[in-house]
């Protein structure tokens, strides 16, 4: 069986649902979170595309509110970690609130294309419309400090992502005891 190397400028491939659901989440109103307050030029969600690697993408969702999902280009997902880790909650609510900073240097769009080439793609709702920006991971430290500071928030979004997937499968609640 031969293996097929894409290049890194190629688009990644990508299932029906997988869109649907990175469209859907860019889509969400501000209204679903009328209980909280934040501005109209204030960020209550951000919807980030991460290439994994030569195949593997993921989308990673947080919202103001604190919930945080994760929705893969294969189709895979990772929800629902918000209602039973506070530390995801945390680490989501203070990516969501800390990229406001940011927004003052990206570019309004109604267009929500891919990223190629490792690029992240950041995407950053609010009430007055989505901003966009992109970053590579790779050349970050050059980068302005805003950027360095959402990619490293982000991070610990991922981080506490992993930790809850890891208690998820050995059943364990967030203090670390088996249930």
């Amino acid at each position: 069986m031969a293996i097929v190397r894409r290049s890194p400028l190629d688009p990644y491939p990508v299932t029906p649902g997988y869109l649907a659901t990175r469209n859907s989440a860019l889509h969400i109103p501000p209204v679903q979170f009328a209980n909280m307050k934040f501005k109209s030029d204030e960020v209550y969600g951000i919807v980030i595309d991460i290439p994994m690697g030569q195949t593997i993408m993921v989308t990673m969702v947080c919202f103001i509110n604190g919930a945080a999902n994760l929705y893969f280009n294969n189709g895979s997902e990772y929800t629902g970690a918000s209602t039973k880790y506070k530390s995801v909650v945390q680490a989501a609510r203070n990516l969501v609130v800390n990229a406001t900073p940011l927004k003052k240097t990206c570019k309004r769009t109604s267009q929500f294309p891919l990223p190629v080439a490792g690029k992240h793609f950041i995407y950053m709702m609010t009430k007055r419309g989505i901003f966009k920006t992109e970053l590579d991971p790779r050349t970050i430290q050059q980068d302005s400090k805003e950027k360095r500071v959402v990619y490293y928030l982000y991070q610990q979004v991922m981080g506490a992502l992993r930790v809850a997937q890891l208690r998820d499968a050995e059943n364990l609640p967030e203090g670390g005891k088996k249930a």
